[in-house]
This record gives C-alpha cells, sequence and structure tokens, in this order.
C-alpha cells in the first residue's frame, strides 16, 4: 500500500530538482497588464490599476476578473499598498497551505514542502485548477503580510485544548469554506434561534461565502406561542431574513449574498411558501409597466420581497409515489402537520402542492425540487455526531445556495475546481491520468489544509468541521473536453466520458484522504458512521464497474458507467483507471478508514472558471458559439469559439473548410433602408446550415439554449442524463440547471422533475426562457436595455423606435381629416366590444378606438385610455405587430368566450382581443379560432414605414457590480462575463 510521499513528487517542476537559483515563477513567461473595470451604466471607474503582473497566457478577461475580485486592495506592504502581481496572490495562498499542512504533521520535511509549494503554485498559474473565492479573499492575509483585523465573532477548534475557541482576529485563521449549512430552532433568541440566524448569515456573507438552512422547524402561522397568542408564521421571519440579505454583499464587496431556502412538504405554509416569489414576479411586472426599473438591481426588485436567496422544497419518496399515482387517483393527499400544535393540521391535495409547484417554477424558476430519499440515501455520515440513526438533526436537510454541498446541519465545505481541459492532448487524442490524479491529490490536500487552519462563524460549525472535515473538489470546463474529443453533450459517449473522470475524482480523492487517515487518522466521528460511508462507497463503485454485485439499500438503480462505449471508442485506459482506483480505495479504506467525509460536489465555478481562462463553466454545456475576447485596450472582438476549430479539426475537416464553417456563424445580413440608409443585422450565431459541416456532427455543436436564429438546443432530458450518469460517483450533488425554451410548457416542467426523481438526481433547477421579468441570460453584445415587445413599457417602445427608425419618422404623426376604418365588434360574456381601426391613405394604421355598450362606466374610461395609448404607439410608428405582442395573452376578466365576431371565438382578456384584431388587420390568422376561406394579404410595405430588423432577444439584468448586460447562467446561479461577479458561493 502506498503512502502520500507519492504526492510529493516533482510531475511538473522535474527542472528546478537540480536548480539553485531558478524558482517555480521562472518556470513562466510573465507580462504588464493594465485593468480598467467601469460602470457601464454610470460610467464610474470601479477599478484602475496599472502595471499588474499576470502569466503571458493569460486573457485579459482573466486578468480583469481576478484583479478586480482577488488582488488584495489595502495593507499590503510593497511601493502600491496592493497586490499587483499573480506571483503575490500564488505565494500568499500556497505559503498558507504549506504551513498549515506542515503543523498537521501531513508535510513532514523540508523537501516535501518545498516539492508541494513548487507543485501547487505551478498547477495554479498554469489555470489547471482554483480554489473557490473565500479562499482568494482572506487565505494567507495574515501569514504573509501580517493583515490581522479585528475579530469578527469566528471560531476555531483547537486540537491540543480538543475545544472550540474564539478567533482572536479575521484573518489568522482563513475563512475558506464557500458552503455553510445552517440549522435553525424554532425559538427567537439563544443558540440557532431565528435572530442568531441574522448574526450567522451576516457573518458569512461578509466572508464571502453562502449558506443553505431548511426552515421547516418554524412554527406556521397560527400555532400557538408559549407566552399567549399565536404565531406570525414562517413567511414572515423568511421575508425579515431576505431583507437581511438582501443589504450585505459578500467578501465585503459587491458580491450579493447567497442563500438558500428549503422546506419541506408537509409544512402548513408550503403553498405559501411555493407560490411567494412567483407572486412578487407578478408585482414587477405590474411596476416595471408602470415605469419602474425592472432589471435585477431595480427599483421594482428593491420593492418586492424573495430577491436573495434560491428557494427549494424537500420532496419525499412519498410524495412523488403519489404524484405517479394522481391519473389513477386525483384524490391523493398528504397532511401538513403543525410544528408544535396539531391544531394547525390539515390535509391538502398532492395535486394542489404539485401544480402550484410547477407553475411557479415555469414562472419564475423558484422553487426547485430536491429529493430527501435521494440525497439521504448517499448521505456518508447518517448517525451523525452522536450515532443516533433515525435523528431528523443528523439527516441531510437541506444545501448550499447552488445546490452541490449536501451534508449535515451546521456544516462546512471548501471547494476547488480542476480545469480539466488541461489534461487532454488534442493531437494524440489522449488524456492525462497521471497528471489528472497527482493534481487531484494535491488539492485535496490544499481543502485538508484549509480546514486544519480554518475558522468558521459559530461554534458548532467549527466543531463539526473539524469531526467530519468535507471538502468539495470538482471539475469546470467540460464541455469544452467533450466539443474537442468529437462528442455531443447528449450522448451516451459525453456520459461515458464524464462519468468516468469524474468517478476518478472522486475515487482519487477517497483513495488520498485514506492515506491521509493513514498518517494522522480518520475524521473523529468516522467509526460511528463507517458501516454505511462504506456502504455508499461500494455503490460508488458499483457504478464505476468496480463491483459486480446488486446496490445496496437503493430503491431505484442509478445509472453506471458505460464501459462499452469507452472501449468502442478506443478509451480503455479510462475504465481501467476507474476501476483501479476505485479498488484502492475501498481497500484502502477497509484498512485506515478516511480523514474526510465527503470529498467532491459539482459547483458552478463561475468566477474561477473564468480566471483559469475556461471556455465553459463546471458541468454545464455552452451557451453560444460566439465569444468576445475582451481587448486590453478596451472593447471586444467578436470570435467564434475557438474550440469549435479545434473539435472540427479533430473531425477531419481541412484548414478552408474550418474557416468557412466559422465565418458562416459569424456571418452579418446588411439591409437597406428605403431613405439610402444601411445597417447590418445582428451576428446570427448558429451553425445549422454551415458550409461542408456534416449532419451527423451537428449535434457536437449543440448548447443549453437555441443558438442565433438556430434551432437546435439541448434537450431537457439531455441534462438530466448527465446529472443521473454522475451523481453515483461523487460525494455530495451537482449545481445544475435545465433549460428550457420560452414555449415549454408546465406539463414539460412536470416530466422533468418526475424524470429526474426516477433517474436518482438529488435535485434539479429548470429554467424558462423569459420566465423571469429581469433575466440574465444574454446573446448578443448590445448592452443597450430591451426585452420581447409584450413586457416593454410604452417609453421602451418609444426608444426602440426611436433607435430604428429613420430621422423623419421619429416624431408624432398625427391622424387628421376623415380616416377610413373598420369595425370589429365583439361580445365577452354580457358586455359588448366595438374595435375600429382606422388607417392614413397610404394604408398604414393610424387609430384604434375601443367602446362599449357600457357608458358611463368604470371599463369605459379604461378603455378610452387604452384607446389613446395605443393610437399614440402607431402614430410614433411603433410596429402594430409590436404592439399586438405586447398585449397578446394577457389576463383579467371579461374573458372566455367571444361571440358576434367571425373569427375570435376565445380571449383571455380585452387586450387580447385588441391583439387578435391587429393581427387580423395584418392579415395574421394564426392565433384565430376560424380562418377565413378566402383573404386579400395587404402588401407588407404598407404595414409600416421599413423593414425593421429581427434582432436577438436582450435581457436587462445587469451586473450588480459593474452594471454590465452579460450575466450568464452558472450552474443554479449567475455570473457576469466582465467583471467575474456571481450571485452563488463559489
Amino acid at each position: 500500500m502506498e503512502d502520500l510521499k507519492i504526492l510529493f513528487k516533482r510531475f511538473y517542476t522535474k527542472e528546478l530538482e537540480n536548480s539553485k537559483t531558478k524558482t517555480v515563477y521562472d518556470l513562466f513567461k510573465w507580462k504588464k497588464v493594465d485593468v480598467k473595470i467601469i460602470d457601464h451604466k454610470t460610467g464610474e471607474v470601479l477599478t484602475d490599476m496599472k502595471n499588474l503582473e499576470f502569466p503571458y497566457n493569460y486573457s485579459q478577461n482573466a486578468c480583469d476578473i481576478i484583479a478586480s475580485k482577488y488582488f488584495r486592495k489595502s495593507g499590503i506592504p510593497n511601493e502600491c499598498g496592493y497586490e499587483n502581481s499573480m506571483k503575490m496572490v500564488a505565494h500568499r495562498l500556497a505559503f498558507f497551505w504549506c504551513e498549515s499542512l506542515k503543523d498537521e504533521k501531513i508535510i513532514k520535511t523540508e523537501a516535501e514542502a518545498a516539492i508541494f509549494y513548487d507543485e501547487i503554485v505551478y498547477a495554479f498559474l498554469n489555470q489547471m485548477y482554483a480554489p473557490n473565492s473565500p479562499q482568494w479573499f482572506n487565505t494567507g492575509l495574515s501569514l504573509v503580510y501580517g493583515i490581522k483585523g479585528e475579530p469578527q465573532g469566528h471560531f476555531y477548534y483547537d486540537t491540543n485544548q480538543k475545544k472550540v475557541l474564539p478567533c482572536s482576529d479575521s484573518y489568522t485563521r482563513t475563512q475558506a469554506s464557500a458552503c455553510f449549512i445552517i440549522s435553525i430552532e424554532d425559538k427567537l433568541l439563544g443558540p440557532h434561534s431565528i435572530s442568531e440566524q441574522y448574526v450567522t448569515e451576516t457573518k458569512l456573507f461578509k466572508g464571502g461565502s453562502g449558506t443553505g438552512t431548511n426552515f421547516s422547524t418554524i412554527r406556521a402561522k397560527g400555532e400557538k406561542l408559549s407566552g399567549g397568542g399565536v404565531s406570525s408564521g414562517l413567511m414572515s421571519f423568511l421575508k425579515g431574513l431576505d431583507r437581511n440579505a438582501g443589504a450585505i454583499k459578500s467578501g465585503g464587496t459587491t458580491r450579493r449574498a447567497a442563500k438558500m431556502l428549503c422546506l419541506n412538504v408537509d409544512h402548513p405554509e408550503i403553498v405559501d411558501y411555493i407560490t411567494w416569489k412567483a407572486k412578487e414576479e407578478d408585482k414587477v411586472k405590474a411596476l416595471g409597466k408602470m415605469g419602474y426599473d425592472a432589471s435585477f438591481e431595480g427599483e421594482a426588485y428593491e420593492t418586492v420581497s424573495g430577491q436573495n436567496a434560491n428557494n427549494s422544497v424537500m420532496l419525499s419518496d412519498e410524495f412523488m409515489k403519489k404524484v405517479l399515482n394522481l391519473k389513477n387517483n386525483p384524490d391523493e393527499t398528504i397532511e401538513l402537520k403543525g410544528r408544535i400544535d396539531s391544531s394547525v393540521n390539515k390535509i391538502e391535495k398532492i395535486s394542489n402542492i404539485w401544480n402550484a409547484l410547477n407553475k411557479s417554477s415555469f414562472r419564475c424558476a423558484d422553487p426547485s425540487p430536491l429529493f430527501s430519499d435521494r440525497l439521504n440515501a448517499w448521505h456518508t455520515c447518517p448517525c451523525g455526531e452522536d450515532g443516533k440513526l433515525d435523528a431528523s438533526y443528523n439527516k441531510i436537510n437541506s444545501t448550499n445556495p447552488c445546490g452541490e454541498y449536501a451534508f449535515l446541519d451546521d456544516t462546512s465545505c471548501n471547494l476547488a475546481s480542476i480545469n480539466i481541459y488541461k489534461f487532454y492532448d488534442s493531437e494524440n487524442k489522449t488524456f492525462d491520468l497521471e497528471g489528472y490524479k497527482h493534481i487531484i491529490g494535491l488539492v485535496q490536500l490544499i481543502l485538508e489544509a484549509s480546514i486544519h487552519w480554518g475558522q468558521f462563524p459559530t461554534e458548532d460549525v467549527a466543531r463539526k468541521t473539524h469531526l467530519f472535515r468535507t471538502t468539495g473538489l470538482g471539475i469546470s470546463n467540460l464541455a469544452a473536453l467533450l466539443m474537442v474529443m468529437g462528442y455531443p453533450y447528449d450522448s451516451d459517449n459525453a456520459r461515458a466520458v464524464s462519468s468516468s473522470l469524474i468517478g476518478i475524482l472522486t475515487g482519487y480523492s477517497y483513495y488520498i484522504s485514506s492515506l491521509m487517515s493513514k498518517e494522522v487518522g480518520s475524521f473523529e466521528k468516522y467509526d460511528i458512521n463507517k458501516k454505511y460511508m462504506l456502504r455508499i462507497l461500494r455503490n460508488s463503485a458499483r457504478a464505476a464497474g468496480s463491483i459486480t454485485s446488486p446496490f445496496e439499500s437503493l430503491n431505484y438503480e442509478p445509472l453506471k458507467v458505460n464501459h462499452s462505449v469507452l472501449s468502442k471508442e478506443n478509451l480503455d485506459y479510462i475504465g481501467y483507471e476507474l476501476k483501479k482506483t476505485w479498488n484502492l480505495t475501498l481497500e484502502a479504506g477497509e484498512k485506515y478508514g478516511f480523514r474526510n467525509a465527503q470529498v467532491s460536489v459539482m459547483a458552478p465555478t463561475g468566477t474561477i472558471s473564468f480566471a483559469m481562462d475556461c471556455a465553459s463553466t463546471s458541468v454545464e454545456p455552452f451557451f453560444s458559439h460566439v465569444i468576445y475576447k475582451k481587448l486590453s485596450g478596451g472593447g471586444y472582438m467578436t470570435l467564434t469559439n475557438p474550440l469549435i476549430e479545434e473539435s472540427l479539426k479533430n473531425l477531419g475537416y481541412s484548414e478552408n473548410e474550418i474557416k468557412d464553417i466559422t465565418a458562416y456563424i459569424l456571418r452579418k445580413k446588411t439591409i437597406t433602408n428605403k431613405d439610402g440608409s444601411r445597417y447590418d443585422t445582428i451576428l446570427d450565431g448558429k451553425i445549422e446550415g454551415a458550409p461542408h459541416l456534416k449532419k451527423e456532427h451537428l449535434a457536437i455543436f449543440d448548447t443549453a439554449n437555441k443558438c442565433g436564429k438556430g434551432e437546435r438546443f439541448i434537450s431537457p432530458m439531455g441534462h438530466i442524463l448527465m446529472v443521473a450518469s454522475i451523481i453515483p460517483l461523487i460525494s455530495g450533488s451537482v449545481s445544475k440547471t435545465v433549460n428550457l425554451p420560452k414555449d415549454a410548457s408546465i406539463d414539460d416542467f412536470k416530466n422533468i422533475i418526475i424524470d429526474s426523481w426516477k433517474f436518482g438526481v438529488k435535485g434539479i433547477t429548470l429554467y424558462r426562457d423569459s420566465s423571469k421579468e429581469s433575466q440574465p441570460l444574454n446573446t448578443s453584445l448590445s448592452e443597450d436595455s430591451a426585452t420581447s415587445p409584450e413586457d416593454m413599457t410604452y417609453s421602451q417602445l418609444l426608444n426602440i423606435v426611436k433607435d430604428s427608425t429613420p430621422q423623419k419618422y421619429m416624431k408624432r404623426e398625427r391622424a387628421v381629416g376623415i380616416r377610413n376604418g373598420k369595425t370589429h365588434p365583439a361580445q365577452i360574456g354580457g358586455i359588448k366590444i366595438y374595435t375600429t381601426v382606422n388607417r392614413r391613405d397610404n394604408g398604414e394604421m393610424s387609430e384604434v378606438y375601443i367602446t362599449t355598450d357600457r357608458e358611463g362606466t368604470l371599463i369605459m374610461g379604461l378603455l378610452n385610455s387604452l384607446s389613446k395609448s395605443i393610437s399614440v404607439m402607431l402614430q410614433y410608428h411603433v410596429p402594430p405587430k409590436d404592439i399586438s405582442e405586447m398585449l397578446r395573452g394577457q389576463k383579467y376578466e371579461p374573458y372566455g368566450f367571444v361571440q358576434k365576431h367571425p373569427y375570435i371565438k376565445y380571449v383571455t382578456s380585452i387586450s387580447d382581443l385588441i391583439s387578435k384584431i391587429i393581427d387580423i388587420e395584418l392579415n395574421d390568422f394564426t392565433r384565430c379560432q376560424v380562418k377565413p376561406e378566402d383573404f386579400k394579404y395587404i402588401k407588407p410595405e404598407l404595414l409600416t414605414r421599413e423593414e425593421n430588423p429581427k434582432v436577438e432577444r436582450r435581457y436587462d439584468i445587469t451586473c450588480p457590480n459593474c452594471s454590465s448586460t452579460r450575466m450568464t447562467q452558472n450552474g443554479t446561479c449567475y455570473v457576469c462575463l466582465d467583471c467575474g461577479t456571481t450571485t452563488g458561493c463559489s
């Protein structure tokens, strides 16, 4: 059996072996870079740093993000007072980790320390791995620079005195953990109380970390209080904590607080909780239409509640089985139980909760499902610290904000991610498994070091982190690797490769953890959890193919690594290494135990992915074929994703063919207006129809959403199967979003949640395009605010007209004289509506008048206002089709079946009726229930003054740090492509 000496060898720094003058920093070529970050909205300079030192191969974007986010800005003992070189950051981190491992007796000699330091610095500077953000913020500031900071109420576990002690300052120890799960009890004051939750969350957010809590312990509205009276209920406290989170920026900088709320499905307030954020979105929409700023940082969102957390619902197997049985028994029920007072208990239909969950998720992407029995079936420590197997507090009750860390309450996890593409040789089409394992081992030592000299926000978290020592290693850039290898993200090949490499990561991490245990002992609560932990690892080994016997104590069949696919693709060597690794792990674990209760998660890796110059984040697929390369002098260069070229090359395309294909992706179309002015359409971005590209290769380049004007995208099942294939081979969970198009249905949501549960996924997030009033995805570089016409305010519509219409049409052209028109009669319920559409002599619509037979009523006044608004828009030459889209689908009374009109038979409101009438006037009967047998088309040139370019959809969310609109999805969170600000905790 090996020992930890296998890691203390020069793998990447062999040329330093016999050198007395060279250092690890001499192995890199360096450059000087200026970094300037500007608020896109105000023009304010947020960061302006000159002559910063970075390795030569770093992109400008990586330099910007690292310098603005992670360089220490004050208290540095040099001529400028701040960190101005990547060398300083690398040394600050590596020296701390090295000294911690020496103190822990894992590093035993100065020779081992020197090798460890050089290897981790080399790999760090070579962008092969990166620790989570709190490490960059906090680690090594005292040890290297003497920056102490005032004590912030943190604690650590003293291994000599064997007890928890308060920290004397902020930085002698490090708050290195990004992920915390915090318990809460049903009381106002004292340890684990509601009031202490405010303090604990504030500490975590200030340090750059995130927190998750299951609030099911809090009594429901109407439950009795010990002093008389009744409780104001769970929701009242959640709204208060939400406000607290909104007031705090993570890391003491500009990152938003990261927060996860969980609630069990049997809580009496479950329906109010489920529908909370959807109702708040409706308020935002209404405020936006009144003219309030509805961007994510705008006044509309600031006014409503529930915007500072990801919400999830814990669904049990029993609940999901009843959902499946709804077809047979629509009256399936669940009892909602008061926490301490049974008088509030009530029987609720499963269908009511199920429909509310899916409608709310459809509306605003919250809440997401977590599957409690799936989470706990893979729980390595179900006996906790006291040996009580069935105790609720020893179960997995929550996850961190992004959903990847799932473990006991009052524990923490520090994360790091490996840039997996760095280990692929595209020329020889081989994966460097030895280098990969070497980095896995080194980073696990780093994470262990961060626990040993870590500090924590509460005494319980300090104690339990010491007792269980969970770490969270993951990967980034998976989509890049799969594309270059020539495997579609949604394919058996991609799943076989992904699950194998992630399985090696987890298996080898546990092996290194076992070797640490051999040296310094297992985590303290290993023995009382040993039986269950070994069972979990055996099940992982079964998924890896190392054991052929049936899975133990599972009520479903997890996906296994498909070794036949690996063999077919000449990747047997990866499959062999996977099986070998898990055999080693089980053998070592039986002999020595483990130093860490968990070792791996799949975090979203937003900011740190950019720091590593990754083309994709975490295990997410690509979102676009078009990238915007940031230039050192400011501005951007538009390019195709360079990995497309690498993939095409590996697929056998010639240089000229590759040039034609990439040019096709970036092609533009020039439009000439009637007045002679010209403009280019925006980038198309799609790859379908590219010259030379073979049909069988199209799927390799599929993206999470439709790309440009293309129609292809990865199906929801593709996302589910990717998660299901890797979930049995990691300790924790996966931060993962299933992307759905705008026209997805609520039934689609239902099917995805059911399929996720069936395949053993522990939790999943669903996001439907356009489901939020302020949407964090963009597919164009333009920074001007815009949304779809149906969501625009009147002023936004006018701005679009001003931007897209020749100067002579920017003024209002009032209708004068006698006009020709057509009146559409309709009756909704008992209300008769008469809509008259007037036109100018040239055929353009100029006015819409809406009247009713209810003279002197409120509805008459509202119809007059609607008539005037629409008419003024037409006179400003807002295209009628855009007005129709704005009105389409709005729902309010009166609505329902329509009489008196020959083509329209059902509407959702009077606005929807007007939308259909405008469509008819444009000779578009597609949304009418009855189509005319014969009708004459009006010439298109009579409908609008010019051909308006078909623009790509744009989204108006702005980065909270730099106001950029280039926010993109990052697991279950979002990240800014300009400055790296993330809404998550990694």
